[in-house]
Formats: C-alpha cells, structure tokens, sequence
C-alpha cells in the first residue's frame, strides 16, 4: 500500500515562500509520473504541477506562472515544490499525487492519480 506524507506547509505573508515536500512509503516511485494540486474551500481540486521519473520532464498549471518549481529525489522516495511569490489566492490545502505506471504525459486531473496524500495547509496572509 502506497502512502503519501505531504509536509511544509504553514502561514506565510503575500511574496514569501515555501517549500513542500512528499515522502512515499510502501514502494518505490521512481519512475512514475508525481503531482501536487491544490484546493481551496468550494472549489474543485487544482492542477499544479507534475514531474516524471527523471526530474527532466515537468509541466504547471496556469497558477504557477513562472512561480513553482517541482523537483523531486527519487533517492528518498519524495518530491518536491518550491513556492516563491506567494499571493493570498495560493491559500489552500496543497495535494500530493502520484500515478500506478511509468506512462508520461502531463496528466491535469485528479482522476488520473492512483495515490494521494493527506494534504498540507497553506495560508498566505496580504
């Protein structure tokens, strides 16, 4: 059984920074493809970015905007997103996703993730 441990989140004020991270356990995800999403309350669940196996192919969604990078170390079995810029519309409850197989292509829904983490808070104040 696949888990996923979402970790990082926090307060932080409009234009500063986190980083997230997520830790697999249970098995090695080392060539499939991960993602965070995000949710803010009444609304659907939000593409944010994803990674494949190799950390070289990545791809964001339009809240990024050149703000997000996504990492990961397959070493630790974790990957990674580094938050700058911070705005208080990035308010939410950060996701954790990874897929079942190696296949790539820049999967946008959550539907198209086997595994998900609890979520992490993050709450950007103006």
């Amino acid at each position: 059984q696949v888990q996923l441990v979402e970790s990082g989140g926090g307060l932080v004020q409009t234009g500063g920074s986190l980083r997230l991270a997520c830790t697999a356990s249970g098995r090695t995800l080392s060539t499939e493809a991960m993602g965070w999403f995000r949710q803010a309350p009444g609304t659907e669940r939000e593409f944010v970015a994803i990674i494949g196996g190799s950390d070289v192919l990545k791809a964001y969604g339009d809240s990024s905007n050149g703000r997000f990078t996504i990492s990961r170390d397959n070493a630790k079995n974790s990957i990674y997103l580094q938050m700058r810029s911070l705005k208080p519309e990035d308010t939410a409850t950060y996701y954790c996703a990874a897929r079942a197989d190696s296949d790539w292509r820049v999967y946008r829904s959550p539907s198209e993730y086997t595994y998900w983490g609890q979520g992490t808070q993050v709450t950007v104040s103006s």
